[in-house]
This record gives C-alpha cells, structure tokens and sequence, in this order.
C-alpha cells in the first residue's frame, strides 16, 4: 500500500489525465464517426468516397504511427496545441474509423421504407438521417459504440510515451524513485479498471434504457 499511498497525488494526477484524455477524445470520435457514416451512406459518391478512405486509412494505420504524425508532423505545418490536445486529436480520429462503422451497421438496420416515407413527405438526406434515422440506429449500436470507447481508455496509455500526463505515465517517476515495479503496475492497472468498468456501467444503463430488446 506505500507504493499508493506515498504517491497518491502523482497517481491522481496520471488518473485524471487519463480521464480528460477520454472524454476529449470520446467526444471527438463520436462526433467524426457519425459525421463519416453519413457520408457513407449519403447519396453522393463525393461524400461516400470521403467516408470510405477516412475508415480505410485510419483503421488501418498503427495508432503509435499516427501518435508520431499528429505531435511531430503537424507542428511542421505550424499547428502549435499542448501535447495534450495532440493526443486527442489522434485517438479521437482513430477511433472514429470505428465508430463510423458500428454506426453505419446501425443504420443499416433501419428498414428502407422509413428513409422512403421521410423522402415523400419533402424531407432532405439531412433531415432524413438526423430525425429518423440516426435516432433508430443509435438504439442498435449502444453495445459496440461503449465497447469501442472502452478501447479507446485503454489505448490512451500510448500518449504516456509522448509526454502526455496520464496514468501509466506515473510509472517512469515511480521507476526513478525505487518503488517497486510490480506494485506501481498494479495500481496502474487498477486505475485503468476503474475507468472500463465506469464506462461499460454508463452504456449498460443506456442499452437498458434505450437499447432494442432481445
């Protein structure tokens, strides 16, 4: 318990890094990934194909190789952001690529006839997927979406190694201070647990309220 206790404010610290991290980026991959799978399905192949390389190209590139691009490529563009909001910026585009796809599964789910009847009453594509769509898809996707976003907690580990104040970051001051090794991991790891399991209690809640019933 010393390991805790004597460094309770430097854990604190990793912890609530950990969970602006989260959130900031949380927010921003689910604002990107139901933005892309509108233009996945959007009746313009300008939009599809926007939407299609967004996911091909960021689900399948290493999230460590995007970390390097977004904190050491974009300042030679003269984008100048706290390491912080790097981070976020590259776990939330990663992460959208995923969320892109649970989404567009979702409305995959909604019978034609509901976008048809909405198109026959003057509806646009926009209005159409925001107030009739969108709104019966979310009820199918609540499980995958919160189990992505538990993913995305747990990959916010990697901005540690980019100066990034969070909770496995606390291991490097720990590790100078001869604490043990074992311990400092266990801590860590029991943050991370805490941080999950909020989460999956959160989309528990919503799927119960608001998810299809089986």
């Amino acid at each position: 318990m010393n390991v805790l206790t004597e460094n309770f404010s430097l854990y604190g610290e990793g912890f609530l890094g950990t969970i602006r991290l989260t959130v900031f980026s949380s927010l921003l991959a689910l604002a990107l990934g139901v933005l892309m799978a509108g233009f996945r399905v959007a009746p313009v192949a300008a939009l599809r194909c926007v939407g299609t390389a967004w996911v091909a190209v960021l689900r399948n590139t290493p999230l460590t190789l995007l970390f390097f691009a977004m904190l050491l490529g974009l300042p030679r563009f003269g984008i100048a952001l706290p390491f912080e909001l790097f981070a976020a910026l590259a776990l939330g585009c990663y992460t959208s690529s995923f969320i892109c796809e649970a989404v567009r599964s979702g409305i995959n789910t909604v019978p034609l006839g509901q976008g048809e009847a909405a198109r026959s009453l003057g509806m646009t594509f926009g209005q159409t997927l925001g107030t009739v769509v969108l709104p019966q898809a979310f009820r199918s996707v609540i499980a995958p979406v919160g189990s992505t976003l538990i993913a995305l907690a747990k990959n916010s580990a990697i901005a540690g190694s980019f100066s990034v104040t969070e909770l496995l970051s606390t291991y490097k001051t720990l590790n100078e201070n001869g604490y043990s090794v074992i311990w400092s991991f266990v801590w860590i790891a029991l943050g991370y647990l805490i941080l999950t399991l909020a989460i999956s209690a959160l989309f528990h809640l919503l799927e119960r309220r608001w998810g299809v019933a089986r």
